[in-house]
């Protein structure tokens, strides 16, 4: 870097005042119509979440209360006494079905009307979906009906073949083969259909019935002189018509009812053995029924051992209608303690995606109902015994849901919101900051003509950013064309007057040195010319003033105060961009730092610096401002980006007249000599270093207590 001295002054910088709050008054009722609009969609928005969430409550124990009332009432329906009777049962498998306790007494399975009616009543039956087939397998709640299991099936079967009498081939017979294994071992029985004696299979309608007799063992042939067991009993109904209406006649699947009673010498032998019966049987869960039907060709048209079975309603379907947060217990009541049946809990069935920040903010909100659960209970009374419901449910999870309705509902409130600072953004930029610019720039020409230096009453004022097209853009580009002119003379009125100013010095140096060496030869003060040199020399000085400007700042006094340094920094920072210095950044501390200095030297101090910063810095860097308050003396440190400079210069450039002429703008070489002689007359130091890519100047002042301010 090449430093040297500049004989071409500039005009200062332009003082910005500190404008009084009636200036902004437009301003802050321009920001706050849009902050209050702003605020009123967001209250809005808050209050209708918060009606919405009481409303929604109260649907929710409205529905809640409606919710246990359908649950018992269908519970006290024989399908609900099944599932509450059957509560442990155990699920179908490849091996067969478990037979289900009924919630009557027995099954007249001799006719098929009531048959049906009993099944369909009670929903005991599987289902198979694919070809339209149900069974029901189960067994009666009382002891009484001897042991015996009841199979009523539904099914779609060609004409049953019927087994002449006397027959041992079921090869060509329609029959059924039953298979039961329980805990005690596995019992068979074929059963082929039979007409009876009383009718013939045939009926004069086309329709078909027979009975079912039952044997010992399995296979397709009956052993010679075996005989039907006595319990066992079984009916085939086929109705007349085809099960499909473009099916031909007459070998058409039908419409096929069989019923049967099946005996289980297992259970019949623990009933009548034992001194006291327990019904029903305690290892029900672990016996299994297999029902197969056999054409007459020998295939197995129906398997009841088949995994598709859809199972008939159980406790386990309650659950799916529970809400998330619900939680249902089941208990049998009875002499002793309520014996849980079992507990069911909801799942949250919602598919949108509730925002968690939104969801928190409605579990926040004020509700005149302020519990976390409602309850209820019915009781629901059965064949087998008293059963009570408790439902309870999680007011939370209606706020969740709430939410998850809300959430979609956000985006509307955020696009209004997003409408309004755009629009703010739209004018505030546009014009309002235009406006406020143009202001802050006039305010300081006003305050600078004040000034009682003529060379500082204009300055460096720029309002060329503030054109356009526009009103405003009109009067800017204006105002900017006669602050040029004039800015034009005053600086050329500057540039004589700064000449004219050195040559007087110039002058009143050269009459000084002949002064001086008089004074030399009349230096003792009787000497009467002694006298007479003296009065000259002060007349020199007061007409011309000092020898040199550097003379002249030397000279300069400073009266020093106590000043918060932290506040004096922040307030700097902030009207640097009046001066024409943009980006700078100082992060204040938390409490005040008492310094001795003057205020408004310790503000040229600071300018100076700050100009220097800004001339070398890259464009759009900051200048940042940091505190130090560690030391014995308080300082602070103003640090930019930009080149560095040799380290032998780094004490030459506080020299007067020491500047870079290849640096933009202008500069006299005057502004770092004046930093430095200010600061050493408040008792303070400054320095110069290169640090992190740039130039660090670093200022102490002694310190102050505050006290000395008051």
């Amino acid at each position: 870097m090449k430093f040297g001295p500049l004989d071409l002054p500039s005009l200062p910088a332009l003082a910005l005042p500190r404008l009084p709050l009636s200036a902004f008054r437009r301003r802050i009722v321009f920001h706050g119509v849009f902050l209050l609009l702003a605020l009123a969609v967001v209250v809005l928005a808050l209050t209708l979440l918060a009606e919405e969430k009481q409303r929604a409550r109260e649907r929710y124990e409205a529905g809640f209360h409606q919710t246990l009332s359908t649950m018992a009432a269908q519970l006290r329906h024989p399908t609900g006494q099944l599932a509450l009777i059957n509560a442990d049962a155990a699920a179908p498998s490849g091996a067969g079905l478990t037979p289900v306790v009924l919630p009557f007494s027995a099954l007249d399975y001799s006719d098929p009307f009531k048959a049906r009616q009993a099944v369909e009543m009670s929903g005991c039956a599987v289902h198979w979906p694919d070809d339209g087939g149900q069974l029901c397998v189960g067994v009666g709640n009382s002891a009484y009906a001897g042991g015996v299991v009841y199979l009523v099936a539904d099914l779609v079967l060609p004409p049953a073949v019927a087994r002449e009498p006397g027959t041992l081939d079921l090869g060509p017979v329609s029959h059924a083969v039953i298979r039961a294994d329980t805990a005690h071992g596995t019992e068979r029985w074929v059963a082929p259909f039979e007409a009876p004696g009383d009718a013939p299979a045939q009926d004069g309608e086309g329709g078909l019935r027979g009975r079912l007799t039952g044997f010992r063992g399995e296979g397709a042939a009956l052993v010679k002189g075996s005989l039907p067991v006595r319990d066992f009993r079984g009916w085939l109904w086929q109705e007349p018509g085809c099960a499909l209406p473009d099916q031909a006649l007459p070998g058409c699947t039908r419409r096929t009812l069989l019923s049967l009673r099946v005996p289980i010498e297992t259970w019949r032998q623990a009933l009548f053995t034992t001194p006291s019966r327990s019904w029903p049987p305690a290892n029900l869960n672990q016996t299994r029924l297999q029902l197969q039907w056999l054409g007459a060709d020998g295939r197995v048209l129906f398997d009841s051992a088949r995994t598709d079975a859809v199972l008939p309603f159980s406790l386990q379907h309650l659950g799916s209608t529970l809400a998330g947060g619900e939680v249902l217990r089941i208990e049998r009541l009875g002499s002793g303690a309520p014996q849980l049946v079992t507990q069911l809990r909801g799942q949250d069935k919602g598919t949108d995606v509730a925002a968690p920040w939104l969801t928190r903010l409605i579990l926040r909100l004020p509700s005149a109902d302020t519990r976390t659960q409602v309850q209820a209970q019915e009781t629901v009374a059965t064949s087998s015994g008293r059963y009570q419901l408790s439902l309870s449910g999680e007011l939370a999870s209606v706020d969740r849901d709430l939410s998850a309705g809300a959430t979609r509902m956000s985006g509307f409130v955020g696009a209004m919101l997003a409408a309004i600072v755009l629009a703010w953004l739209v004018i505030e930029v546009g014009l309002i900051r235009r406006v406020a610019t143009l202001t802050k720039r006039a305010a300081a020409l006003r305050y600078n003509m004040q000034d009682p230096q003529i060379e500082r009453r204009l300055g460096e004022l720029d309002v060329s950013d503030l054109g356009g097209r526009d009103e405003l853009g009109i009067l800017a580009n204006t105002l900017a064309t006669l602050l040029e002119r004039i800015k034009e003379g005053v600086r050329r009125e500057h540039l004589r007057n700064e000449q004219e100013r050195d040559m007087w010095h110039a002058v009143g140096h050269e009459i000084m040195s002949p002064l001086q060496s008089l004074m030399v030869l009349h230096g003792d003060a009787a000497d009467p010319s002694h006298r007479y040199v003296h009065r000259m020399q002060q007349a020199v000085r007061v007409l011309y003033g000092s020898a040199s400007p550097s003379e002249a700042i030397t000279s300069a006094s400073v009266e020093v105060d106590t000043l918060d340094l932290n506040q004096f920094l922040r307030h700097v920072a902030a009207n640097a961009p009046y001066a024409g210095i943009q980006n700078v950044v100082f992060d204040a501390a938390a409490a005040p730092v008492w310094v001795q200095a003057s205020e408004h030297s310790l503000e040229d101090v600071v300018t100076h610096v700050l100009r220097n910063a800004d001339r070398y810095r890259p464009a759009g860097t900051p200048i940042t401002l940091t505190l130090d308050d560690r030391g014995a003396m308080a300082g602070f440190a103003i640090h930019n980006t930009g080149p560095a400079i040799e380290p032998e210069r780094l004490d030459t450039i506080f020299e007067y007249g020491v500047t870079d002429a290849s640096a933009p703008g202008e500069s006299r070489g005057q502004g770092l000599f004046v930093a430095r002689t200010y600061m050493a007359k408040m008792g303070g130091t400054i320095t110069a270093a290169n640090a992190d890519g740039g130039m660090r100047f670093v200022l102490h002042l002694p310190r102050a207590t505050p006290l000395a301010s008051t």
